[in-house]
């Protein structure tokens, strides 16, 4: 998958305490790992933001074998319980937690990492497109395995490649965790191109990430919205960062009102912010909204990715062509993943989406081409009848009330909103029945401590049905 040797000198990571390993030490130490296991079959590498996970991942797929990401403080009972579903022969995990898994044999360990030998030996097989799995985004416990290919792993590195125009000279630092499909595919592009890669496990939150962001002269980073409303809460905005040249965003739909005070800093400081939409069963990306265009487009997804294309359906499954209606979003190209597995013997399945993908979004475009996100086809209530929106419901919440945390579930007629502040209840309250003339016995507003999300900073909504089951 990835020519390491034609970048020998070049730096591929800098960790944390400023080592820097370049891509003929980084091509060792994968070979190093990878021959200790003597044919192809199935490894859980345990991920952290750490030269020994990325050392798994890499060195996995360039000797065919296939790895499942996992986060490594995955719940005990969880990963036992994906162990005994998927069987995999090997496990490769950090050093300080080897210890759990005293059954399995150590076979070799390095970087802070620990491969180890299951008591399974080729249980399930494995299609030959095989590359990698991955969980579905949110479902971190679900035996719900997304299952990509080398096709598409390498068509979406080098379409992203172009888009946003990576070379060598490119730095970027993890923002995100090294399971997650836009985590990875900042890795895979940055490798791709003989570019460098700051690992770290601080957050954007602590001081060390930012001391490492300049210290190591880092070029870009991704985030989520979550991040972007981090970062606002930050005074991210009176930031000197000259080593900052761009700035990604995807794993969700950013609020207009953040996606407009983003761009136009971008603009304002001569950087480039660039909104982007993807889905794990996609590989990772399907549109990019160039940086040229993202303050005259705030709010848009942008256009399809290089060797990708867009198309809206209705309910009846008919081609929208019309401008400003909404439809099914549906996206077609070789990024488009093989299916999902969700038990070992589905690792033997082929391609079943024949490179087309309905992806569950709703959204439009306009006269120029550009598409939105509306909302999630199944984030719709019936209210009275009358459609409600829950993702725009969150908008208007987090756009009136720029430093509260909320969130929106329900069920037709009652709508659950949730946030995190107590002396804000009435006001969400009074705010969301003006805003949209609902009855207040339409909805009720929930305050708990904190919203649940994922390691991503994605909205767990399922934990929040449990609140009130």
């Amino acid at each position: 998958m990835w020519n390491l040797n034609k970048f020998q000198d070049n730096i591929a990571i800098i960790t944390e305490d400023n080592k820097k390993i370049n891509y003929k030490e980084f091509d060792d130490y994968c070979k190093s790992l990878t021959v200790n296991i003597p044919k192809r079959c199935l490894v859980f590498n345990l991920c952290r933001n750490e030269i020994g996970s990325l050392v798994g991942y890499i060195g996995f797929l360039n000797k065919k074998i296939v790895p499942l990401m996992l986060k490594s403080d995955l719940d005990d009972e969880l990963l036992n319980f994906m162990l005994n579903t998927y069987k995999p022969d090997y496990i490769n995990v950090p050093s300080d937690i080897k210890d759990k898994f005293e059954n399995y044999g150590c076979v070799y360990e390095n970087l802070n990492y620990t491969l180890l030998k299951t008591p399974f030996n080729n249980e399930y097989e494995l299609n030959p497109e095989l590359a990698l799995l991955l969980t579905t985004s949110g479902s971190t416990g679900s035996p719900k395995l997304v299952r990509q290919s080398y096709k598409n792993i390498e068509a979406n590195t080098k379409s992203i490649v172009e888009y946003l125009s990576l070379d060598e000279t490119e730095r970027a630092i993890t923002t995100l965790p090294m399971n997650y499909t836009y985590g990875l595919s900042i890795i895979n592009t940055h490798l791709w191109v003989g570019a460098s890669l700051v690992l770290t496990e601080k957050g954007l939150m602590q001081k060390e990430f930012w001391s490492q962001f300049k210290d190591y002269e880092a070029t870009s980073f991704g985030g989520v919205p979550y991040t972007y409303e981090m970062l606002n809460r930050l005074r991210f905005f009176r930031m000197n960062l000259p080593s900052l040249r761009y700035m990604t965003q995807a794993g969700g739909k950013l609020s207009p009102e953040l996606h407009e005070q983003f761009a136009s800093w971008a603009k304002e400081n001569n950087k480039k912010f660039i909104v982007m939409y993807g889905q794990t069963e996609a590989t990772a990306r399907m549109s990019y909204l160039p940086a040229e265009k993202s303050l005259e487009k705030y709010g848009s997804m942008g256009i399809a990715i290089p060797g990708g294309k867009f198309s809206l359906i209705d309910a009846e499954g008919n081609i929208i062509k019309a401008p400003e209606t909404v439809g099914e979003l549906v996206y077609e190209g070789d990024n488009v993943t093989l299916g999902y597995a969700q038990k070992g013997e589905d690792l033997a399945l082929g391609d079943e989406r024949n490179g087309k993908l309905i992806t569950g979004d709703m959204a439009k475009f306009d006269k120029d081409g550009f598409f939105y996100i509306v909302g999630r086809k199944k984030r719709f209530l019936k209210i009275f009848g009358n459609r409600v929106n829950l993702d725009e419901t969150e908008r208007l919440i987090k756009a009136h009330f720029p430093m509260l945390e909320c969130a929106c579930t329900g069920i037709d007629d009652k709508m659950d909103i949730y946030i995190t502040d107590e002396n804000c209840k009435k006001e969400v309250s009074d705010f969301i029945s003006q805003k949209t003339g609902l009855n207040f016995t339409a909805f009720r507003v929930i305050v708990i401590k904190e919203i649940p999300k994922n390691e991503a900073g994605k909205t767990l909504y399922k934990n929040l049905e449990l609140i009130n089951a």
